[in-house]
């Protein structure tokens, strides 16, 4: 009798998590935290040149069906929250990668629900597309150019995520070009 050994470090649990129990709150604001999944169109990995049109985002539908928007959910009290941003994406959008440093953190409040969040938000460069994922039959996931997602996205506090990402990404490119001194006091 032949036995298979599964890697563990590959599966993808179908269901997401559920429940509040272990949700983390700071000051009465839930935590969130979630990624803006990117990739570059050109086979130059890494270069957008001028042209934030060679950056392409991955946003999902709402759970509601009310506007587009990135890969977010709550930060648990038995995670990072890195750990968190991952898990958020992974079981909604279907997507792994590389995550980078925080592009930083807003306070809003929910337009559906009388509740207020202290959101976070991390790059993640996609190196992998699942073809099923937690959140398959609920969600629409689309790879868009920056502009297009600029317009469909549903938050504004999301919407300034992503120009964090552009400029970080742009003056990352400006840096290895040389076309921008390194700013060491910043």
């Amino acid at each position: 009798m032949a036995v298979a050994v599964v890697s563990q470090e590959n599966v993808v649990p179908l269901v997401s998590r559920t429940g509040r129990h272990l949700q983390r709150y700071n000051k009465g604001l839930r935590q969130v935290v979630g990624c803006i999944p990117y990739r570059y169109k050109s086979a130059e990995q890494g270069s957008l040149g001028d042209d934030e049109q060679e950056l392409e985002v991955l946003v999902i539908s709402s759970q509601n069906g009310k506007g587009m928007l990135f890969p977010k959910g709550g930060w648990e009290s038995d995670e990072s929250k890195t750990e968190a941003a991952l898990r958020e994406t992974l079981e909604e959008a279907g997507v792994r990668g590389t995550i980078e440093h925080e592009l930083g953190s807003w306070n809003f409040k929910s337009k559906t629900h009388d509740t207020h969040y202290e959101g976070y938000m991390f790059p993640l460069l996609v190196e992998e597309q699942l073809d099923i994922w937690p959140e398959k039959n609920i969600r629409q996931r689309v790879w868009m150019s920056v502009p297009e997602a600029r317009k469909v996205c549903y938050h504004l506090w999301m919407k300034e995520a992503l120009d964090r990402l552009v400029q970080r990404l742009m003056t990352a490119q400006q840096l290895v070009e040389g076309e921008v001194a390194p700013c060491f006091i910043c």
